[in-house]
Parts: C-alpha cells; structure tokens; sequence
C-alpha cells in the first residue's frame, strides 16, 4: 500500500511540468503549422496589410492611395515586380492595396479595383 502511494506521487509530480509548459508547446506547434517561423521573429514585414482609398497618383513604379474622411490619410506604395491587379487602375479609382512593409517601404502586391457600387470589379 506504502508504494501505491508513491507511485502516486511521483507520477503527479511528473505530470505537473507538463500541465505547466502544455500552453506554451500548443502555442508553438500551432505557430509551426500556420507557416510562422518563431516567436522572436518580426510579424510586420511577414503579414499581409490592406489600405483601402483613392489613387491620387499613379507611374510605373509607384502608387499614391488617399483615404478620405473625417482623419484622411495618405500612403505611397512601391509595385512589387509580380504586383497582381483586379481592374483597370486609373486615377480616382477606389482600390484596396494589399501590402507588406519591406525594408520601411509598403511594397504593394496586389490591388483590387472597387465598382462605383462597392462591390469587386471583375476582370
């Protein structure tokens, strides 16, 4: 009976550093499967962003996008070499960016031109 109790014993004291570190482990592993490298790394220039306005300017290399309203707001974008567009892109077209910030600069890959209704523009 005196050893029932320790096997008791040790197996809780075992099983007690793994109830502890099981959050951080989960943490990991589902990090590992969503393609995220490691928790130190800098999820900024890895993650996708969206800005969602007007062109104002528009040239070969660059992309100006103004959000109107009550706190307008300005952003420039540089077009990724295999930038992928849904749309015609013309000056005053409402069009969301998607964007990754890469090395200070909001590098655009891909942009999706809105219809005057709202809706997606196919093409």
């Amino acid at each position: 009976m005196r050893q029932g109790w320790m096997a008791l014993a040790l197996a809780g004291a075992l099983a007690l550093p793994c109830v502890t570190l099981a959050p951080v482990v989960k943490s990991a592993v589902a990090a590992e499967k969503s393609g995220e490298a490691s928790v130190s790394t800098k999820k900024s220039g890895a993650t996708m962003r969206q800005f969602t306005g007007y062109v104002t300017a528009l040239d070969p290399s660059k992309l100006t996008v103004e959000k109107r309203g009550k706190k307008p707001q300005s952003k420039t974008f540089t077009k990724h070499a295999d930038l992928k567009t849904t749309g015609e892109i013309e000056k005053e077209a409402r069009v969301t960016v998607y964007y990754r910030d890469e090395g200070g600069r909001s590098v655009a890959h891909r942009v999706v031109v809105k219809t005057e209704n709202g809706s997606k523009s196919r093409g």
